[in-house]
């Protein structure tokens, strides 16, 4: 339910290249930098949200989603699941068109608000394992 096949592929080919993803940081042990490296090198700009506002994989961080003064098609949380609901309330708020939870990141409120606004959205799933099977 939370990570239909195809929801996955329209957020992954078809809803816009520009993800923003929130918790990245310059910190390469944590998870959200080799996710983002993974989606860059599947033609994704990558924008870091995260307080420290970081540059990252050479794009400017911002501190949150709504200091982002541009377009975000998806927004990627690697927060834990107690903060991601306000993050894709967040992200409804911007006109960003799909949100995606990591793996272990999942709300079912969000996800049924987030749905409700008309947004693509998947929970408990790696965009970075998931773009390789699209083959």
């Amino acid at each position: 339910m939370y990570g239909d096949p195809a929801t996955i592929r329209t957020i992954l080919t078809e809803l816009g290249d520009t993800w923003a993803v929130v918790g990245l940081s310059s910190n390469e042990g944590r998870a959200a930098y080799g996710v983002a490296d993974v989606l860059q090198r599947f033609g994704k700009r990558v924008v870091p949200v995260h307080p420290k506002a970081e540059t990252v994989h050479g794009e400017r961080g911002y501190a949150s989603l709504a200091d982002i003064p541009f377009d975000v098609d998806v927004v990627d949380v690697f927060v834990n699941s107690e903060l991601a609901g306000a993050v894709a309330d967040e992200a409804v708020a911007i006109g960003a068109r799909a949100v995606w939870f990591q793996l272990g990141v999942v709300d079912e409120a969000a996800y049924e608000r987030t749905r409700a606004a008309g947004l693509d959205m998947v929970m408990d799933r790696c965009p970075a394992i998931e773009i390789p099977r699209l083959g």
